[in-house]
């Protein structure tokens, strides 16, 4: 059996490190039964590279692999058995990555075509570099206040050397950073990685290192991982560059997965800063990933403090987060564990096969480990070979992953330490002996079982629940991708006004917001976490937040909140009827109306608005007795 393993919209090679562990979770879950009863599968990474020559292909025939698990982004195999895709939104939401990587902020960009203009092409290489370097020092103070401690890295990088102009440009900017920034490789604040010269890569990685600007050039893509990367420079001597989720790829990572999104929004965004006039946006998911508009809220604003939900992305479903720690204590007490074992002179008898590596586990997993060789008790790298296979053959139906071996193993020294004053860092070989003791075993393997399944049900709660926000308010800044065209609006609370031209219902209720003279500003809003505006609205048992369009400020004081329905989308609004109906009468003091708007003729829209404030129940497309004339409501 062979699986093609792969993510079809994702070009770029060094991509596949972006997602792979997101991906190989995904995948592996799925197969992880598969995997348990099939011996001599085979996983090949970036099988573009290494399952093609005629020497790997003799390779792989010698193996003889019953699945072969082939990884690419750019994938390259006759006569897959199966083809495994995650797109990108789904990777995004997960918070491995960040939200979108924006393009000249605060400069104005023009997208006709494939062809970008920007207006910072009229700056030197000078002004790109402090532009660049202003971000920088932005999203660090907003670590700082979060008390994160990420040093973000800026990248900038140079095209291969063809000619000594391209050296010119790299002693140009290592003066500037020097005589302007006092950034040089002596102090440790700049690295430079060219194919001559490589100065403080040493742990450039780390999320907390000194290093805040890195010189590199292209021939590095591959392969190249430092997810503390936020800002990128390209300067003019490219010529030209197309613009491809390959070219924004060392930015895309968020730096703590497990974390993902953070609540300080900047922290969520790379960024890119270049001179460059010849701009193409490859007709990839680029187009809808790199912003290249900005979107500002107008300065009249006053804030309206208005109460909010969303959903919280749940990422515990398939990992454990630290709260797991917290159920293992709270069940090793009630199990009364530390009464149930046995601490003296605890060892180990089990034999191991003699040549078992670390690496081996998975292929162990469910199985009895025999063999003639004796496991020496006191030898801490054999017995971590065997913790390990422990805890990860008892931590189905979680993927075994690194971060949810090491939730489970933290959970156990926790015991020891808290419990039996015993501290791993200079007992551990002694604590693993107690742990896999056939005396003791069975009784932590049922605490973890029974904090397993409080820990799922807890998971469960959550993803139920809705997160509030007490004050919300209209977002400082909106960015949107070359899909968006600019709509002009004198109304709009963010100018300029960018649209997707998706709904033809929600274009013509715009058009009738802008000749109102009693608007003050109306707001377009969105659909996603606690960025835009939502309501709590219930269906089918479960609660859920509903983004309601429109959020209009009137001259006289009062709120509206409106949604465009069309068609059969009036019968399906009928439970968000009920929820917008509830919350405004929940909260009667911010003077908010609305509900549900359409226009009598569907067609061309040219018919008079409606509103329907009803409850659900009675809603029935087309029957507008129950309707009030939106201009009537919104004069009284």
């Amino acid at each position: 059996m062979r699986l093609n393993y792969c993510s079809q919209r994702l070009p770029g090679n060094e991509l596949i490190h972006l997602f792979e562990k997101y991906l190989f979770a995904c995948l592996l879950a799925v197969l992880s039964h598969i995997m348990a009863l099939i011996r001599g599968s085979l996983v090949i990474d970036e099988s573009h590279h290494h399952a093609t020559s005629n020497i790997s292909r003799d390779l792989i025939k010698d193996i003889g692999p019953k699945l072969t698990i082939e990884v690419s982004a750019t994938p390259d195999m006759e006569n897959p058995d199966e083809i495994v895709s995650v797109t990108l939104e789904d990777v995004k939401l997960e918070g491995m990555i960040k939200k979108s990587v924006i393009l000249n902020p605060n400069f104005k960009n023009v997208l006709s075509g494939n062809s970008l203009k920007t207006k910072l092409v009229d700056g030197t290489d000078a002004m790109v570099l402090e532009e660049a370097l202003k971000k920088r020092e932005e999203i660090a103070k907003a670590y700082k206040e979060a008390d994160i401690e990420i040093n973000p890295l800026l990248l900038i990088q140079l095209p291969d050397r063809k000619t000594q102009a391209e050296d010119q440009v790299k002693n140009n900017v290592v003066l500037i950073l020097k005589d302007k920034y006092g950034m040089t490789t002596e102090n440790g604040r700049l690295a430079i990685y060219l194919s001559g010269e490589k100065e403080n890569l040493e742990n450039i990685a780390k999320n907390n290192h000194e290093t805040e600007v890195s010189l590199f050039k292209q021939a590095i893509a591959l392969g190249w991982d430092c997810p503390r990367a936020q800002v990128l420079v390209l300067f003019r001597d490219w010529k030209s560059l197309t613009f491809s989720v390959q070219t924004v790829g060392r930015i895309m990572r968020m730096p703590e997965p497990d974390t993902g999104h953070y609540a300080q929004d900047i922290l969520n965004y790379g960024f890119v800063f270049t001179n460059l006039a010849d701009i193409e946006i490859k007709e990839d998911m680029a187009r809808k990933y790199v912003t290249i508009y900005t979107s500002q809220r107008i300065e009249s604003y006053k804030p309206i403090k208005l109460k909010s939900v969303y959903r919280l992305r749940q990422r515990e479903k398939t990992r454990l987060s630290p709260k797991f720690i917290n159920i293992f204590l709270d069940e090793a007490k009630k199990y009364d564990l530390e009464k149930k074992i046995e601490t003296k002179g605890q060892k180990l008898e089990q034999s191991l096969i003699s040549d078992y590596k670390a690496e081996d586990v998975d292929k162990l997993a469910n199985k009895e480990i025999k063999g003639e060789a004796k496991i020496n008790t006191e030898n801490e790298a054999d017995l971590q070979k065997l913790y390990d296979f422990f805890v990860k053959n008892n931590l189905s139906p979680f993927y075994p992953e690194d971060r949810s071996i090491g939730r489970l193993k933290e959970a156990i020294y926790y015991f020891f330490r808290m419990r039996l004053g015993m501290a791993y860092t200079n007992r551990f070989a002694e604590i693993i002996n107690i742990v896999l003791s056939p005396k003791n075993s069975r009784h932590f393997i049922n605490v973890i079982d029974s904090t397993k399944e409080k820990y799922i049900a807890e998971t469960q709660k959550r993803e139920a629940e809705l997160q509030k926000s007490a004050d919300w308010e209209l977002p400082e800044i909106l960015n949107y991708c070359g899909n968006f065209t600019e709509l002009k609006t004198e109304l709009s609370a963010m100018q300029p006004f960018y649209y997707d031209n998706k709904w033809k219902t929600e274009e013509a209720f715009i058009k009738f917001l802008e000749k109102s003279d009693q608007i003050e500003w109306w707001f377009k809003n969105g659909d996603r976490d606690a960025t835009f505006f939502a309501v709590p609205y219930e269906e089918n048992g479960e609660r859920k937040p509903f983004y309601v369009d429109f959020i209009v400020k009137f001259k006289d004081g009062k709120i509206g909140l409106f949604d465009p329905k069309n068609g059969n989308t009036i019968t399906d609004a009928r439970a968000k009827v009920d929820g917008l109906r509830s919350y405004i009468k929940a909260n009667h003091k911010k003077n908010l109306f609305g509900g549900i708007v359409a226009n009598k003729n569907s067609q061309n829209f040219k018919a008079r608005w409606m509103v329907y404030t009803g409850a659900g129940a009675d809603l029935i497309p087309n029957q507008w007795k129950n309707w009030g004339l939106l201009q009537d409501v919104i004069e009284n």
